[in-house]
């Protein structure tokens, strides 16, 4: 096929223009470092921007704190850093109350923790219930778990583009389950799960819930509290623009924060931990769930993308996001489905977080050439080119030359 004009398609670009020229959230992106204009990034759900504020905040804590200021900065500005900017993740995005979130750790290290706290809560309960597709680490942690406590996983069926259903979580269920460990949003498919709905079977069944945040915080409506989660966890990197391999955050909600105790003591978990005394005795609080000395210059990379989110607002971005995807699901129809491409996301925004993947055999092949021409998504096995949506960076134009680009390769 020779290169598709914009007549074919029922969207034209002067329309993504004008949806661009009507964003309420278009002054954001005058925030970030845009270091090429030309580039279309469609893989912010999994490296987002560097804000400009960030770069500042860190030669700050660089010049400042650490150049100028030195050891005194631990006292004077960086030890509730951990809790500050929990704090600010938790009430503004997550729908928390304050002293549910620290940050700290990888969100591998914050998932073991979280995960073994649980399973140390249900001594009785021998299964853990995850689906087979979730996230490698998220897998890798349960394997790990239950090999070392000799433990049962009751793996969920791959469910294709719409995600595990509650029906099929309640069908996994009995006495013998501790925990059930689920990422809010599918990392391939975009699928959204019924948070509510799923925590509500679990508990029903005398199970301890937990939730891999990852790409859902910053641009899906999340409320912890509401819905009665028990524990989650989160990266900082992909939506809220943290950094590459920035802190995770972990959330234990207040009720349960004397029944769970996270299971790698450290320094900075134990009361008056200058005291250096002998004997572990774990401070009251989120910052229980710290471990070792936190990395300071990585926490100050976080903290400006988050406050930018919390001005922004997350009903906001969530707007944006949902009409972003149903733009690329309409271009999805026009042009890539008549290709061969099939849709490997919910077709139903209400039924997807802030990205949409579309598979064809050759997906790497063309994902590597779209990288060549200045098109930057994302690949996932088997098939999948993943296409990621940054409410606050990306364009409608983004979106309609970067599906326009790929149409042109695969033709």
């Amino acid at each position: 096929m020779g290169r598709l004009e914009s007549d074919k398609s029922g969207v034209s670009r002067a329309e993504a223009e004008a949806l661009d020229a009507a964003d309420p959230l278009a002054g954001y992106r005058d925030e970030f470092v845009i270091a090429d204009e030309a580039l279309i990034y469609l893989d912010g759900n999994s490296l987002g921007r560097l804000p400009k504020a960030s770069a500042e905040r860190v030669k700050e804590v660089v010049e400042d704190d650490w150049g100028d200021h030195l050891i005194r900065s631990w006292t004077d500005r960086w030890f509730d850093l951990p809790s500050r900017i929990g704090d600010l993740i938790g009430t503004a995005l997550l729908g928390t109350r304050t002293d549910e979130v620290i940050v700290g750790d990888s969100t591998t290290v914050a998932l073991y923790k979280v995960l073994s706290a649980c399973l140390d809560a249900r001594p009785d309960r021998r299964t853990i219930v995850i689906e087979k597709g979730n996230f490698p680490t998220d897998r890798y942690i349960v394997e790990a778990l239950a090999t070392h406590r000799q433990l049962d996983i009751r793996w969920l069926e791959e469910t294709g583009v719409n995600g595990v259903s509650t029906a099929q979580v309640e069908a996994a269920l009995d006495s013998t389950v501790a925990v059930i460990v689920l990422s809010h949003v599918d990392y391939r498919s975009a699928a959204l799960l019924d948070m509510a709905a799923i925590t509500a079977a679990a508990h029903a069944a005398g199970a301890l819930m937990v939730w891999d945040l990852c790409h859902s915080v910053g641009v899906v409506p999340i409320d912890l509290q509401a819905d009665g989660v028990d524990a989650a966890v989160g990266c900082t990197y992909k939506y809220l623009n943290g950094g590459p391999g920035a802190p995770a955050f972990t959330y234990v909600r207040r009720e349960r924060q004397a029944e769970l105790k996270q299971p790698i003591w450290g320094w900075w978990s134990r009361q008056e931990m200058f005291d250096m005394a002998h004997g572990y005795q774990a401070v009251a609080g989120m910052k229980a769930w710290l471990t070792g000395t936190p990395s300071i210059l990585s926490l100050a990379a976080v903290e400006p993308g988050v406050a930018m989110i919390a001005e922004a607002g997350v009903p906001t971005i969530r707007a944006k996001s949902t009409a972003l995807t149903d733009l690329a699901v309409t271009l999805y129809d026009e042009w890539l489905a008549p290709l061969g491409f099939g849709l490997a996301s919910p077709r139903a925004a209400s039924a997807r977080g802030s990205h949409v993947t579309v598979s064809r055999p050759d997906a790497r092949d063309l994902t590597l050439r779209l990288i060549d021409k200045g098109v930057v998504p994302d690949f996932r096995q088997p098939d999948g080119v993943r296409l990621g949506f940054a409410p606050l960076t990306t364009r409608y134009v983004d979106v309609y030359d970067g599906l326009r680009a790929l149409a042109d390769l695969a033709g």
